[in-house]
């Protein structure tokens, strides 16, 4: 009877993470699709980051790309509320188990180790043993739009699903702390695949803009194939000399500059 329970609690969980995850991909994808690619489309022609303006099979494929991919994850979410239910994950309900001043510091934790997990696992799957295999998929955008935030093949799905039990396995996290967090790298996602620059500029001169990704370096990496491997920060890509060396001018060109950085 208790492993009942358990099931029936973690097919709850997973239907609503799916349901969750849908829902919040779908409102950021198409917001910013209905901003950037119908309503203010020729306001920010001069903000298009590559050349080649998506067609309908493209928007599609990436669509339903994405939807598979949420359905991967809510198999890795099941298996992670079993595990959860016998107490094999940091997961917890009660606030007061870690005091309020944790959930930032465990919601920080947790995006630091994304970022590295990411950059590490990327640049792997980049390996020509590898690519073909699990992320070609998702390099069958050149210039890609909002909806191809998870448009990934099966196996990379898995492997981006991975985050989410490294996460509660080793980061003591509060339930809505790690809701938050799944939120935070959707939408992040989402705004990385964009095709448009956002930021200003002069962003790439501050000490923020060299800390912070921008649509500009992700969207350099699906044209080039290589290089630019980070998602949150550019720490790793500096430290690892992996930034693509064209990155600050087409910045600035992107972003409606005349002059061009040093890089």
């Amino acid at each position: 009877m208790d492993l009942e329970r358990r099931l029936d609690r973690a097919v709850a969980g997973t239907v609503g993470e799916v349901v969750t995850t849908t829902t919040l991909y779908v409102l950021a994808a198409g917001i910013l699709w209905i901003a950037f690619y119908v309503l203010l489309r020729r306001r920010v022609e001069h903000r298009k980051i590559g050349p080649k303006h998506p067609d309908w099979p493209q928007v599609r494929r990436e669509t339903l790309h994405s939807l598979r991919s949420i359905l991967v994850f809510g198999s890795v979410t099941f298996v992670v509320l079993i595990a959860a239910g016998y107490g094999l994950t940091q997961l917890y309900g009660k606030v007061e188990k870690y005091g309020w001043w944790w959930l930032p510091v465990s919601f920080a934790l947790a995006v630091l180790l994304h970022d590295m997990y990411f950059y590490w696992t990327h640049r792997l799957m980049h390996h020509p043993r590898l690519f073909r295999r699990l992320h070609r998929t998702h390099h069958l955008s050149i210039s890609p739009t909002p909806w191809a935030a998870y448009a990934f093949g099966v196996g990379e799905a898995v492997v981006q699903a991975g985050i989410g039990p490294l996460v509660v396995c080793l980061i003591p996290m509060h339930g809505l702390v790690f809701l938050a967090f799944m939120t935070w790298q959707i939408v992040w996602n989402v705004f990385g695949h964009l095709g448009y620059e956002i930021y200003p500029r002069w962003f790439l001169r501050t000490w923020v803009g060299k800390l912070v990704n921008t649509p500009t370096h992700h969207g350099l990496h699906h044209e080039r194939f290589r290089g630019n491997y980070g998602l949150y920060f550019n720490v790793w890509d500096r430290l690892m000399g992996t930034n693509l060396p064209e990155y600050p001018a087409r910045f600035e060109k992107a972003a409606g500059g005349s002059k061009t950085l040093a890089a």
